[in-house]
């Protein structure tokens, strides 16, 4: 190793600076917990409102359908709530990730624990300058992809149940297209606009499927073995 290179090797951590780190990460780590629970929180009052609706839809053979469309177009609010939480706990589960990775891991593989990747420079301009790492469509994209899109899914497929059996069984496209009216708007355009909702979030999800940079994905590496596993076998 050259003497220039010597000379602009970073000093390692003294231990008040490693505590420092340490609590800092408690912090980061507290900080992702609380906005893991308002994610959560938004989702059951998407599946709570869900749940109303279809015990009110399908209470009566006279009930409309209606309930459903009108939580499916709540369940989009929450939805759009949580891509914005979920862009603010992204913020902290990247810095905790980064600790986890360049701070942590070394120390448990009982390496030097250094700073010549530029780790501790990019957290430090990080907390110098706040900013989202994520867009919020794919906030929204991981979103539906990990619990909204079943919610939909269930408001769909219950919406079709509902004009297809009450208040009584449909048994031509006439009748269906009845039952799927609502109000001045025929049942063609009632149903052209579930398309086009559904389509919506369906290719809102597969898109945002091509552009993750979210932390914290879990990946299973090739060749991994669970640790269980090899502690069985042993």
């Amino acid at each position: 190793m050259s003497a220039t290179t010597l000379e602009h090797q970073p000093e390692p951590f003294n231990a008040a600076e490693l505590g420092a780190i340490a609590h800092l990460y408690r912090g980061e780590m507290y900080r992702s917990k609380i906005w893991r629970t308002r994610l959560d929180t938004t989702t059951n009052w998407g599946v709570a409102t869900t749940g109303i609706a279809l015990s009110v839809t399908f209470s009566s053979r006279e009930n409309s359908p209606l309930p459903l469309v009108l939580v499916g177009l709540l369940v989009l609010v929450f939805l759009s709530i949580e891509a914005r939480r979920y862009r603010y706990f992204d913020i902290w589960r990247t810095r905790v990730r980064m600790m986890e990775i360049y701070f942590y891991g070394p120390i448990l593989q009982r390496r030097e624990l250094n700073t010549v990747s530029g780790w501790s420079d990019a957290l430090a301009r990080d907390y110098e300058h706040l900013r989202f790492h994520i867009s919020y469509w794919e906030a929204a994209g991981r979103r539906l992809r990990r619990n909204y899109a079943w919610i939909f899914v269930i408001q769909g497929l219950s919406y079709l149940a509902k004009i297809s059996i009450h208040p009584s069984p449909v048994r031509t496209l006439g009748e269906f297209w009845d039952h799927a009216a609502i109000g001045p708007l025929p049942g063609q355009v009632v149903i052209l606009i579930g398309l086009i909702f559904h389509c919506g979030w369906i290719l809102l999800a597969t898109l945002t499927l091509r552009v993750q940079q979210a932390a914290g994905r879990v990946e299973r590496p090739k060749g991994y073995t669970d640790p269980m596993t090899r502690m069985r076998k042993d």
